[in-house]
């Protein structure tokens, strides 16, 4: 007998579109692709995937959760959340005893304090520029043609670091440019970045405030150099989920399902 209530959570985000589908505090299936500049599009595909994955039918979901700066496109959500409040459950899924969540996405870093229900009690967020966000990663992988996975296992072959002049990504990525033309080995170029992107996950660390526990979500968890690197300048561990990008979409299924239990009412799932 399938488990139900089902809840479906989405994160529609600049660079990916995440889903997941709930039952029972259980993840029964998850799904993550490209949003490639087409929102609607990527949404569609990334529920395709889920239904065929778990053998549920859209008409079987209870109610959707929606989160991301693509949220406002998706019609037919039942909820809309804020990305703070959807990263705060979707890490207190996994870590009740985290505190602080680092959030390193596609466009920038958000470093978010959470209680123990995960409620965020405050936030802050980097400033508009690619050098305090995910996107600077990406530019470096294209700089020094290599797979943005690979940054994380070369940065750890470094003897050195790399040390960046500039805050700025446009300025970083051609001295990035310029050093691997001189010669520089490319491991610490992707080190000396690591760190300049650590450094300034610190200073919004501070500025939030420090508690014990930390989580690293988003696409820049996945970037094992990175981790290493920033748990170093914290001096902390971190926490990663097990696929921190999900953190979001996670959230978002949550936050559905608490409206739902609120209202009386079932909401009503619009068609697609």
């Amino acid at each position: 007998m399938r488990q139900k209530p089902l809840y479906i959570g989405i994160d529609v985000g600049s660079f990916s579109t995440k889903a997941v589908l709930l039952a029972n505090n259980t993840i029964l299936a998850s799904s993550l692709s490209l949003s490639g500049g087409n929102y609607n599009k990527a949404v569609q595909y990334t529920i395709n995937k889920i239904e065929k994955k778990a053998k549920v039918s859209f008409n079987e979901v209870s109610a959707i959760g929606v989160t991301g700066c693509g949220a406002e496109t998706v019609a037919f959500a039942s909820y809309k959340i804020s990305e703070i409040s959807a990263q705060g459950k979707g890490v207190n899924f996994f870590f009740p005893t985290v505190r602080t969540v680092i959030d390193l996405g596609g466009r920038a870093t958000t470093v978010i304090r959470i209680d123990e229900e995960g409620k965020a009690l405050d936030f802050v967020v980097s400033e508009k520029c690619a050098a305090g966000s995910g996107r600077f990663l990406e530019i470096l992988a294209n700089v020094l043609r290599v797979k943005l996975e690979d940054l994380g296992p070369l940065s750890l072959k470094a003897k050195e670091a790399v040390k960046f002049t500039t805050g700025c990504a446009v300025f970083a990525e051609s001295e990035a440019i310029s050093r691997v033309a001189e010669g520089t080995a490319k491991e610490s170029v992707v080190a000396g970045v690591h760190k300049a992107l650590a450094a300034k996950i610190h200073s919004l660390v501070e500025r939030v405030g420090v508690e014990l526990d930390y989580a690293f979500t988003s696409g820049g968890a996945k970037d094992i150099g990175l981790v290493a690197c920033l748990q170093e300048e914290l001096g902390v561990p971190l926490l990663v989920p097990p696929e921190p990008q999900l953190t979001g979409a996670i959230g978002a299924a949550l936050f559905a399902r608490e409206k739902v239990g609120m209202n009386k009412n079932e909401p009503v799932v619009r068609e697609r």
